[in-house]
């Protein structure tokens, strides 16, 4: 059996900070390749409402930015799973670009994704130049509506690999998978070669496998969180992931 890579999602700080560390650790004793860590923003316009009510939830418990980077700074010394963090651009603008990146790489940080934040903005904000003074892979976000042009010019700057978005909308789980997978990956490969991470609505060990025939890495998000509040058990998380891991059907 195809190892399986996964890259697994949780909100800094949901439904508390000490909780989430304990989620985090869980996952990582299952094997997964990488972890996201999201820092959470009043407005993620990415993300179905599982994610965003998670969102909600930590801020209104007063968590901060430098909360989160405290999270992962004790998470790196506990687990060698890379960490990427996922947010939004106006946490990292209000909190500084260059100094957003310098603390990323302090805290041990691989790499960073941040959906709305334009290369074509590059000239003004130097995103892409911060993350690479500080060895950061600044993970680009494509779509199924992502143009060839737009591809072959993100092709031009891509790091570590590319979040492809599998499905029109915002992130939460799904029956199925977008039908035009094989194709819409099959575009992204003639022009992008890097690897390639698949999220967006996976939330079963069938749609992992069927996802993992295209991509290299699959992500699982809303599932997560979807699990944890069911029986706010974090064993049932593990429980899951091992599942996934072992090739159990879910």
């Amino acid at each position: 059996m195809k190892k399986i890579n996964l890259m697994t999602h949780i909100v800094a700080g949901y439904p508390t900070m000490i909780e989430s560390e304990k989620i985090a650790l869980a996952m990582a004793k299952t094997g997964i390749s990488y972890l996201e860590i999201q820092i959470p923003f009043s407005d993620p316009i990415a993300d179905g409402p599982t994610i965003m009510e998670a969102n909600e939830k930590v801020i209104a418990n007063g968590t901060k930015v430098e909360d989160c980077f405290d999270l992962i700074e004790r998470l790196k010394k506990k687990i060698n799973v890379p960490i990427l963090i996922m947010t939004y651009f106006n946490i990292t603008f209000n909190y500084g670009v260059e100094k957003f990146c310098k603390r990323a790489k302090q805290v041990g940080v691989y790499g960073l994704i941040i959906p709305d934040m334009p290369i074509d903005e590059e000239k003004y904000d130097h995103y892409l130049r911060y993350c690479k003074q500080n060895n950061l892979h600044a993970i680009q976000v494509i779509s199924p509506i992502t143009p060839e042009d737009r591809l072959r010019k993100i092709a031009k700057i891509a790091s570590g690999f590319i979040y492809c978005v599998a499905t029109f909308g915002t992130t939460g789980e799904r029956k199925k998978l977008n039908p035009k997978l094989q194709s819409y990956i099959k575009k992204i490969r003639k022009n992008i070669h890097v690897q390639l991470a698949l999220g967006f609505g996976i939330s079963s060990y069938e749609q992992v496998l069927t996802a993992s025939k295209y991509a290299d890495i699959v992500v699982i998000g809303s599932k997560i969180i979807n699990i944890y509040k069911k029986g706010n058990n974090i064993s049932d998380i593990k429980d899951f992931l091992d599942n996934i891991m072992s090739g159990k059907l879910i």
